[in-house]
């Protein structure tokens, strides 16, 4: 089934985007929920109006996006974390954490945009990606110690 997102959907797509999921999820979740409508010839051709109509709009938001990343291009983070004697924490590191320590240093991102690949259970050298936007993500390199 097509269906074109009216929202962000971390594991499927971003808004606007025109998507194939199975038949269940997009009757069932998406399209009840408000998060997606049916890609019919007549929605798509108001979707095409629609981005070209918000071009600019986007291309301003885009730009926002590729300053804040410029700004955290060179951000290291050092993360304080309680461990046991060999090394590992108790619970874990995440991303909100992560979204903590950069207000710290000045820089306001959600926490729902980074993203950690790994589970942060030891102390050591990890990165995470904060995800700006469809086409501007940065990584920031963060380290976890013990307090």
């Amino acid at each position: 089934m097509k269906i074109i997102l009216k929202e962000d959907i971390p594991s499927l797509g971003y808004k606007d985007d025109v998507v194939i999921v199975k038949d269940g999820y997009g009757r069932n979740y998406l399209i009840p929920q408000g998060k997606a409508v049916i890609a019919s010839p007549s929605a798509l051709k108001s979707l095409a109006e629609e981005q070209k109509q918000r071009a600019h709009k986007l291309a301003k938001i885009k730009a926002d996006a590729e300053a804040v990343a410029e700004s955290l291009k060179d951000v290291a983070l050092t993360i304080g974390a309680k461990t046991s004697s060999t090394g590992t924490i108790f619970g874990s590191v995440n991303n909100i954490q992560i979204a903590e320590a950069l207000e710290k240093l000045g820089h306001n991102i959600d926490r729902k945009l980074i993203v950690i690949k790994e589970t942060v259970k030891e102390v050591g050298k990890y990165e995470a990606t904060v995800k700006l936007h469809k086409e501007v993500a940065v990584t920031i390199p963060f380290e976890v110690v013990s307090e």
